[in-house]
């Protein structure tokens, strides 16, 4: 039997760490601008490459960026192994560096998608890496697979993913760890709508009561909507769109809707309660489009056995690693639903994802790196 290898003495030097994760922090990758993720992905690809390993750029759709799969060397390649999962597009729009710039606040990492979850792929490639550096060879096969679209419901990639995972005994899925330092075991389902209201034109000055406002219509529901939300399901809406002239009565707007429900019986309820609806005013139309969605990913038997490989990594490394099924969708629903064995959550310790105060912790860049080091190297 191989002896494990002693990840405490893996070299995980922090100061090289924050050198070479800056770049990939600076370069934004906003899901909507493909020109932007490519030059992301550019940046990851050459990381992976230098690490050894052979990269597939795979040409983006949608009018979506592009996409990268690097296979490490291996003895059993082309066996089913493991598959370090992950996405480079943030929400964050070219130039919020200049409100969220690359910065060091104590313990604190600060930066646009340092936390969601550039952080965490690139401790990831820190850990195979380290392993290199050790001399130690994975028992099993190890692929990344890194995604344009993960911020949108990855409505161009869920194909890809689902068609290399299954190729896999394991998916490690370094999103950030949840608010306790603990992991991600299940997820919510995710459903995906927008709300469109269809009124009838006016000049807003000369004649508003002849106009139909569709503004007026989607803010009845916007209200009404959220006031849908409880423990089983929850429901927030944005992305607002409507009018084009404030002189003009609009006569449409429309409004996008995340529901998010711990169970698929919840989220069948909601899917209802939301097909249902009718005009607050009866002169005017309403149409709900049903956008993409992520399946109910429930714990199993396998992902638990994995979690409990990861808790007893983690109490060699003296630190808690709790788990919890978690709000908040990743591309681990998908392969956690369809029975692939899933651990997500990996990723640093950190908060204020999708905001001005995005940032990790520093002191978790080594912790999250012998954590899937140990993983990495240990499953078999």
């Amino acid at each position: 039997m191989t002896k494990p290898v002693d990840l405490a003495a893996l070299s995980f030097d922090i100061a090289e760490m924050l050198a070479s994760l800056r770049p990939w922090v600076e370069t934004e990758s906003p899901t909507y601008d493909a020109a932007a993720v490519n030059r992301m992905m550019d940046l990851a690809t050459r990381e992976l490459a230098m690490a050894g390993a052979t990269v597939e750029r795979i040409p983006g759709s949608q009018g979506l960026g592009d996409n990268v799969r690097a296979r490490f060397h291996h003895a059993k390649a082309g066996a089913p192994g493991i598959l370090v999962m992950g996405h480079l597009d943030t929400v964050h729009p070219l130039g919020t560096l200049a409100a969220l710039p690359w910065r060091i606040d104590g313990e604190r990492l600060y930066g646009p998608g340092v936390l969601d979850m550039k952080g965490g792929v690139f401790v990831a490639l820190s850990a195979m890496r380290a392993l290199q550096r050790a001399g130690v060879a994975t028992p099993l096969p190890v692929t990344f697979l890194l995604t344009c679209d993960e911020e949108i419901g990855s409505p161009s990639t869920r194909d890809l993913i689902e068609r290399e995972a299954a190729r896999h005994n394991y998916v490690l899925v370094p999103e950030p760890a949840r608010r306790d330092g603990g992991v991600t075991t299940g997820r919510y389902a995710i459903a995906r709508y927008k709300l469109t209201a269809t009124g009838r034109p006016s000049h807003a000055g000369a004649r508003p009561g002849a106009g139909l406002s569709a503004i007026r219509e989607v803010a009845h529901h916007i209200i009404a909507i959220d006031a849908m939300s409880k423990d089983e399901s929850t429901l927030s809406c944005g992305v607002v769109r409507g009018g084009q002239w404030v002189n003009c009565v609009a006569a449409s707007a429309s409004f996008e809707i995340l529901n998010m429900s711990k169970t698929e019986v919840a989220l069948a309820e909601t899917h209802e309660r939301l097909a249902a609806l009718e005009p607050a005013n009866p002169r005017l139309r309403l149409h709900l489009e049903v956008g993409v969605r992520r399946p109910l990913w429930t714990t199993s038997e396998r992902d638990f056995a994995l979690y409990e490989v990861a808790r007893s990594i983690a109490g060699e490394l003296c630190f808690e690693l709790p788990h919890q099924s978690s709000p908040g969708g990743s591309d681990g629903n998908f392969t956690g639903a369809l029975g692939i064995t899933t651990l997500d959550g990996l990723g640093p310790r950190g908060n204020g994802t999708h905001t001005l105060d995005e940032h990790l912790l520093i002191p978790s860049l080594p912790e999250r790196g012998r954590l899937l080091a140990g993983l990495l190297s240990r499953l078999t």
